[in-house]
C-alpha cells in the first residue's frame, strides 16, 4: 500500500491520475502486479460521465481480462445502421474472442471499477491532481489538495480535457478532425432490445443534414431506458456549427413515437480529441493514456475499449521495461493504432465536407451495395479490427492505412 514518509509525502510505485474506465483499470492491473497503487480522482463515486455508456465486444474482451462481468442481465448481438431510405442489421463478428456487447451508464460502469481497484490493493485519493514537479524530465511530484503524491511511475488517465495533461505539455491539435457530442435517458419499452441502434442520416429541425449521427443504446429491461445521443464531426477549417444539446432535443422527437420515449432526461455534451491527435503524451516516468492521450476512434466517437487497452499496455511497459517512457510510450501507440487511427481520422474528414454524405449514404445504405459493405462497417464502427487479424478486410485495412501513413507522414500522432 502506499505510505507517508517522514516528510508527509504520499509514497507509492505507480500514481493514476483519472477515475474513469482507463485510470481504474490501469490501477487494477497495475496493484494485482504488485505494486504500490494510489488512483486520485477530484470526484466521490459514484458520478456522471458523458457517454454513449455502449460496450462492444472489444470492450467486453478487456473487462473478462479484468474479471469483471457488466449488466449480466443484458447483452447486444450488433447494430443496426439507419437513414437514406434504408437500414441494415450488422451482427457483432462471431469470429472476436467476446461475441457480444452490453451497455451500462457510466455513473454505475464507473463505480464498479473504482471499487474493484480499491478490492485489488489501489488506494482511492479523493481531490485535484495539480502542481506537478518536473526535475529533468521526471515527474517527481504532484500534490493533491495539501497532499504531496511521489510516484515511481505516473499514469495520467483524466479525460478528453486532461486538465493535468495540460500542466505536463499535452497539446490537441485542432486542425484534425474532433468530435462534439451529446447524450441523455430516456424510458422506452424497448430497453430490452438487444441491438444498438444508429441513425446516420442526421437533420436539425430545418431538415438540413448534420455531419455526424444519432444513436439509441439500450440499456436493458431492468433500467428500462435507453440512452439517446449524437455525434458530428469537427475541425478547425470546416467547424461543426451546431448546438448539440438542441439537436439532440430535435433527434428524441423524431425518434420518440417508434421506441415510445419519455422525456429525455439529464442531458449533457463534450468534445473530444480522437485519433492520436495529441501531442507529448510522455515523460520520462509518466503517460498518457485513453481519452487523455486521444485514443478515440474517430468513425464512432468509442473510446472505452481503447482506454482499457491503453490502460493495460502501459502497466506491461512500466512492469516490462521500465525505463524511460518519453519514446517508448508514443511507439507502443503507434505500433498499436497508428496506421488504424490515421486511416479513422482521413475517413472521417470526409465527413466534415457537406456534399460527401448525401452521396454515400444512399448508396452504404440501400441495396446490394448494403448488404456487401455494412456488416465490414459494423466490424470497423465497433472496433473490432485489430493487428493481429489475418482476414481479407483487416488485411485491406492495414494495407489501406499504411498507405495513409506514408502520405500523411508529418500530420500529428502522439508526436
Amino acid at each position: 500500500m502506499p505510505h507517508a514518509n517522514s516528510a508527509s509525502a504520499l509514497l507509492a510505485d505507480v500514481a493514476v491520475i483519472g477515475a474513469g474506465p482507463a485510470g481504474s483499470a490501469a490501477a487494477i492491473h497495475a496493484a494485482r502486479a504488485g505494486f504500490d497503487t494510489v488512483l486520485v480522482d477530484a470526484a466521490s463515486f459514484p458520478r456522471d460521465k458523458t457517454c454513449g455508456d455502449g460496450l462492444t465486444p472489444r470492450a467486453m474482451a478487456q473487462l473478462d481480462r479484468l474479471g469483471i462481468t457488466v449488466n449480466a442481465r443484458y447483452r447486444n448481438l450488433g447494430l443496426k445502421l439507419h437513414g437514406f431510405g434504408g437500414s441494415v442489421t450488422a451482427p457483432w463478428p462471431q469470429s472476436y474472442p467476446c461475441t457480444v456487447g452490453t451497455a451500462l451508464p457510466r455513473v454505475q460502469f464507473d463505480a464498479l471499477l473504482v471499487d474493484t481497484a480499491t478490492s485489488a490493493g489501489a488506494s482511492f485519493l479523493q481531490g485535484h491532481a495539480t502542481a506537478p514537479r518536473i526535475e529533468q524530465g521526471r515527474l517527481r511530484s504532484f500534490h493533491v489538495g495539501e497532499q504531496e503524491v511521489r510516484a515511481k511511475w505516473v499514469i495520467v488517465a483524466d479525460g478528453v480535457r486532461s486538465t493535468f495533461g495540460k500542466q505536463l505539455g499535452r497539446q490537441w491539435h485542432k486542425g484534425e478532425v474532433y468530435g462534439i457530442a451529446a447524450r441523455a435517458y430516456a424510458t422506452s419499452p424497448r430497453a430490452a432490445e438487444p441491438w444498438m441502434h444508429s441513425h446516420v442520416e442526421l437533420k436539425d429541425d430545418a431538415g438540413v443534414l448534420q455531419p455526424g449521427y444519432g444513436w439509441i443504446f439500450p440499456l436493458g429491461e431492468q433500467l428500462g431506458q435507453v440512452n439517446i445521443g449524437l455525434g458530428a464531426l469537427s475541425t478547425q477549417a470546416r467547424p461543426a456549427k451546431i448546438n448539440t444539446k438542441k439537436l439532440l432535443e430535435t433527434y428524441a422527437t423524431q425518434q420518440r413515437a417508434e421506441w415510445g420515449l419519455g422525456a429525455v432526461v439529464k442531458v449533457a455534451s463534450a468534445a473530444l480529441p480522437m485519433g492520436g491527435a495529441v501531442s507529448r503524451v510522455a515523460g520520462k516516468n509518466w503517460v498518457l493514456i485513453g481519452d487523455a492521450a486521444a485514443c478515440v476512434n474517430p468513425l464512432n466517437g468509442e473510446g472505452i475499449d481503447y482506454g482499457l487497452e491503453t490502460a493495460a499496455l502501459a502497466v506491461e511497459l512500466i512492469g516490462s521495461a521500465p525505463g524511460e517512457l518519453d519514446t517508448a510510450w508514443p511507439h507502443t501507440l503507434r505500433e498499436h493504432y497508428g496506421r488504424a487511427f490515421l486511416l479513422a481520422r482521413t475517413a472521417a474528414r470526409l465527413l466534415t465536407y457537406p456534399k460527401f454524405l448525401p452521396v454515400a449514404g444512399p448508396v452504404a445504405l440501400r441495396g446490394p451495395a448494403g448488404k456487401l459493405l455494412m456488416p465490414a462497417a459494423a466490424r470497423l464502427m465497433g472496433n473490432l479490427v485489430t493487428e493481429e487479424d489475418q482476414d481479407l478486410l483487416a488485411r485491406a485495412w492495414r494495407l489501406a492505412g499504411a498507405g495513409v501513413h506514408a502520405a500523411r507522414r508529418n500530420t500529428p500522432l502522439w508526436s
